[in-house]
């Protein structure tokens, strides 16, 4: 039966950020459906788990730092995570940040944070859990990647290089991997309220006219992307491979 292969039951799902915002969510929606929930966040992830496990999932919290961790502490992450839980099916790059400055005035050292989160971890951390899902017949990488991927934004440009660097490495990866029955592919998410982008959204000039360019009518939520993440984490994506979900209210074909 088709719900069937959307069923991630006895599967283990990594989720970077998994602390709130979109990672929280697509987290949670991954236990919905069935998986039990690796959590790598900088900060606590007490909340989370409590979630994933009043549905009766597994978590298990690795506390890690994107910006300042070197390529092997993320690649552990990997190995904690089937030492602890057994296994790892699914991985979901969902770990994000910015900082906002003019180009001609923008820093070293918000650039090197920038891309470090959203592209250097996600990389290598994606190129350890394919090492072991090579070894285990397959696996999903879902990455997250933005409308800023298409757009180049305003004030964040290591944010927008960043974002289209996770569409190149997602298709570049899915290229490799296909036919090793590993899947890579990413969410392009279009305006979320998130904890990041709350200062956006309260703006009295800014918020209305980003609502007015969205078709939908309103800002996305992370319950939003439960729906994307468990479809290119479950069975039901085995034949998608390179492809950029897009989760915007239509702001992107606007």
């Amino acid at each position: 039966m088709i719900l069937d292969k959307f069923s991630l039951a006895a599967k283990v799902a990594m989720v970077t950020g998994a602390s709130r915002g979109l990672g929280q969510g697509m987290a949670l929606g991954l236990a919905e459906a069935g998986a039990d929930i690796v959590g790598v966040s900088r900060g606590d992830c007490d909340d989370t788990a409590a979630q994933v496990r009043a549905l009766g999932r597994r978590f298990l919290h690795l506390p890690c730092d994107l910006a300042i961790s070197t390529v092997d502490e993320v690649q552990s992450l990997v190995v904690r995570a089937v030492s602890e839980l057994g296994r790892l099916d699914i991985l979901v790059n969902a770990a994000g940040t910015t900082a906002r400055h003019p180009v001609l005035d923008y820093p070293e050292d918000d650039w090197d944070m920038v891309m470090n989160v959203n592209l250097k971890g996600l990389m290598f951390l994606s190129q350890a859990a394919a090492r072991h899902f090579d070894t285990v017949g397959g696996g999903k990488i879902v990455n997250v990647a933005s409308a800023l991927s298409y757009q180049g934004g305003i004030l964040v440009i290591p944010y927008a290089a960043s974002k289209h660097g996770v569409v190149g490495v997602t298709r570049a990866m899915a290229n490799e991997l296909a036919g090793r029955h590993i899947n890579v592919n990413a969410i392009a998410p279009g305006y979320m309220l998130t904890d990041m982008t709350a200062p956006l959204a309260a703006d009295p000039v800014r918020s209305p006219t980003i609502i007015q360019r969205i078709p939908a009518g309103r800002w996305g939520t992370p319950e939003d992307l439960k729906g994307a993440v468990v479809f290119l984490a479950s069975e039901a994506s085995d034949y998608c491979h390179g492809m950029v979900l897009q989760v915007d209210g239509a702001w992107l074909i606007r």
